[in-house]
């Protein structure tokens, strides 16, 4: 019997799932636990999506995220399926955090709250109680956005109407920005920076941001950062097995060319591996390309002039650099804030432009895990966060490695340069080539005021009754804990419809 013959037999509900990256693999194994047939459709060799993992003399680098935050919701996933994650991996709570890199000055975030209460206070007299404050306020919004608002599908305003949220709404600061809020309590700079940073990950400035967002503190202070040993595709390994132990098939290679509808109904999925019909179909791939390039026009979801209106996350410089050393004065997170945060910034979101003066962002795992590259050498992914649509070719990139490596040697006393084993970058050309990724971006949508909850590109076509959606383009938003809540979100969504 082929595969294609299987899904025709009557008491099976089959669902195809476009991609495998978190949110697909999320979906995935939720609706397979729950009698669905699944089948996963992924357009590269490998799993994983952005969250993919390549190995290169001897190295292993991750490929996309570096930040393991909020644990409960990997913790919560897991326990779903009879599995906790030290199933799959152990998880090592990262002490200090993360290293700030100033003009003349470096600071490691302890992860003891006790410990970074006397930090704060000893940059700013009166901080500490400050502090208190603040991240008081910010667990409070971090609870009720996570019981209340992160798992609904974001289909109508009507879902905000339960008095419970009505209730909280007015505590959210949802009018306020991050910006604001961090400026009231703080007034030394390198504060602002630390406590405004974690917004980043969220694809706007802190000024767009709604202050709601400040939960994203609370995860980082007191929830802690984490890294799994042996590196984030560790979680899609865990992913995979949960999916493969409930049934769930995987095609590789297998692109989504087109979408046939018939009415308001998907008839086909149309793949580089042949034609397969579903009952259900999630599309965990870039919504912008379901919409724009496997839909018909009759059959989109939104417009052209929808998308080029939305604010978009940024797309990112990315380097993967083995070394011939073992690196001093690294922490395992270094965030280089060492030049003008608000212009950069500025060059990302107001005028899009390549920044003449980068921040940028630099991971070395080797220094925690030692399995990541061999004896005696060290693993480092750096990441500059550039603007979307940006003209991108080598001699640019090149060109901005240079400067990053002059900061890091004027910085650090080091010159990487000198010690590079192997080197590989990627960039807004090659999110577009391998994600299809809307405007080659590396977050999907930022999470600005009129582009959250509701306001997001809705999880169910409006028209086609068997379309579904799901990821970081979708609520409840970017990152890796809001793609996993979102595959669930969608998977209750079909459940309740069959």
């Amino acid at each position: 019997m082929t595969i294609e013959d299987f899904y025709k037999l009557p008491f099976l509900k089959t669902v195809g799932v476009i991609g495998s990256g978190f949110a697909s693999l999320s979906a995935a194994a939720s609706l397979a636990q729950r009698g669905f047939k699944v089948t996963i459709l992924e357009k590269n060799e490998t799993l994983g999506g952005r969250a993919r993992q390549f190995q290169a003399q001897g190295f292993i680098f991750d490929m996309g995220p570096s930040w393991y935050w909020m644990p409960e919701v990997f913790e919560q996933f897991y326990q779903k399926f009879g599995h906790t994650a030290s199933d799959f991996y152990h998880l090592h709570r990262l002490d200090p955090s993360y290293k700030v890199i100033f003009d003349n000055e470096e600071i490691d975030l302890p992860a003891n709250y006790d410990e970074l209460r006397t930090l704060f206070e000893t940059m700013e007299p009166g901080s500490g109680p400050k502090l208190d404050q603040f991240l008081a306020e910010a667990k409070y919004k971090y609870d009720v956005g996570m019981s209340e608002f992160v798992w609904k599908p974001g289909l109508s305003i009507f879902e905000l109407m339960d008095w419970r949220v009505v209730k909280s709404s007015f505590k959210l600061d949802m009018l306020s920005s991050i910006a604001s809020q961090v400026d009231k309590f703080f007034k030394d700079e390198r504060l602002r920076k630390i406590l405004k940073f974690p917004v980043l990950f969220l694809g706007a400035t802190p000024e767009n941001t709604p202050a709601l967002y400040s939960l994203m503190n609370y995860a980082d202070i007191k929830l802690g950062t984490w890294y799994p040993m042996g590196g984030m595709f560790k979680i899609i390994e865990a992913f995979t097995t949960i999916c493969q132990e409930q049934g769930v098939d995987f095609m590789t290679s297998a692109e989504v060319t087109s979408i046939e509808v018939d009415g308001n109904k998907v008839q086909h999925l149309i793949t580089s591996k042949g034609h397969f019909q579903f009952d259900y179909i999630v599309a965990g791939a870039d919504y912008n390309h379901v919409d724009q390039v496997l839909l018909s026009p009759n059959d989109r979801m939104y417009t052209e002039k929808y998308w080029s209106s939305r604010t978009m996350a940024p797309s990112s410089l990315l380097f993967y650099i083995g070394l011939d050393c073992r690196l001093n004065g690294f922490d395992h997170h270094n965030l280089f804030f060492h030049t003008d945060f608000d212009r950069h910034a500025y060059q990302i979101y107001t005028r899009p432009e390549w920044p003449d003066d980068p921040l940028f962002y630099v991971c070395v795992p080797s220094i925690t895990d030692d399995s990541v590259a061999p004896m005696g050498c060290e693993n480092m992914f750096i990441l500059m966060p550039l603007a979307t649509a940006m003209e991108d070719n080598n001699e640019i990139r090149e060109q901005y490695f240079a400067k990053i490596c002059d900061q890091i040697a004027k910085i650090k006393g080091i010159d990487i340069r000198k010690h590079i084993l192997y080197k590989r970058s990627y960039c807004v050309s090659d999110f577009k080539q391998d994600y299809h990724a809307f405007g080659g971006n590396a977050y999907g949508l930022a999470n600005t005021l009129s582009q959250t909850a509701v306001l997001k590109p809705k999880v169910r076509h409006r028209k086609i009754k068997n379309l579904f959606f799901t990821g970081q383009l979708t609520s409840p938003g970017p990152g890796v804990p809001p793609s996993i809540i979102s595959g669930q979100v969608v998977a209750d969504l079909i459940t309740s419809l069959s």
